[in-house]
């Protein structure tokens, strides 16, 4: 019998996975918990907290504890930034949702002096110019990510890059048209709780983590032409990534 939070929501983990509790059903609540597994009130409650903070369940204030209804996105790295993705004219994102619904918001593309970590990234003086390219993604009604791309603005000033609508394939796609495609990728993931302005911005329960990714694009000779900044809902993302040894 679980006799600790971290044990009381395996345990309703497991029930969720089977499909007792499918997506969308509502938990049992504390006092429910309580007598199912003679644990003390606070136990319970941390049982949920749990649940929660890894993204599988939503409080809703008077109401109760639901199992999340979203179906998490499949974040493959190596498939979606594969040259026969973008190349053939298909967005990167296309990998991600096949075909759920999704909407591309809050586009702001401008020329700006670049910042000290994306200077750095792409090998500039601090203060050389920068085309910023910020977005955010909406899956299914929901947002899941917000990211922010900053290119040479002597490479892609003047381009459909600059504009918000980049076209077929997207900024790769452009960026090969240029004679200067991407070969090569670095990213830099680490986990983090988000800012007020971040969990609104993407619209995460209280005690939901983020996930950050820094990706940085290279071509063929080593010359960095794009560093993005992405912010992922943890609780929406299922991140993939396939090795050969």
């Amino acid at each position: 019998m679980p006799e600790n939070a971290q044990q009381i929501a395996d345990d309703l983990q497991g029930r969720i996975d089977s499909g007792e509790f499918p997506p969308g059903a509502r938990l049992p609540g504390e006092p429910a918990l309580v007598r199912q597994y003679g644990v003390a009130k606070m136990t319970a409650g941390g049982a949920l907290k749990i649940l929660v903070a890894e993204g599988v369940a939503q409080a809703r204030p008077g109401s109760g504890t639901y199992v999340r209804e979203f179906k998490p996105l499949v974040r493959d790295a190596v498939r979606r930034l594969s040259r026969s993705q973008w190349a053939s004219g298909a967005s990167v994102w296309s990998a991600d949702v096949d075909d759920r619904p999704l909407d591309v918001a809050d586009v702001e593309v401008e020329e700006l002096a670049a910042p000290a970590w994306a200077a750095r990234a792409l090998g500039l003086a601090e203060g050389d110019a920068v085309v910023r390219r910020g977005r955010r993604f909406v899956v299914d009604g929901k947002p899941v990510q917000s990211a922010v791309s900053y290119l040479p603005a002597d490479l892609v000033r003047g381009t459909r890059i600059a504009e918000p609508d980049t076209g077929p394939g997207g900024t790769y796609k452009r960026l090969e048209e240029l004679g200067s495609a991407p070969v090569s990728f670095e990213e830099d993931v680490r986990a983090r709780m988000p800012s007020a302005a971040e969990a609104e911005s993407l619209a995460v329960p209280a005690g939901t983590p983020v996930i950050e990714v820094y990706r940085t694009a290279f071509t063929a000779d080593g010359r960095p032409v794009e560093v993005n900044r992405m912010l992922l809902d943890a609780g929406s993302y299922v991140m993939r990534y396939r090795f050969e040894s």
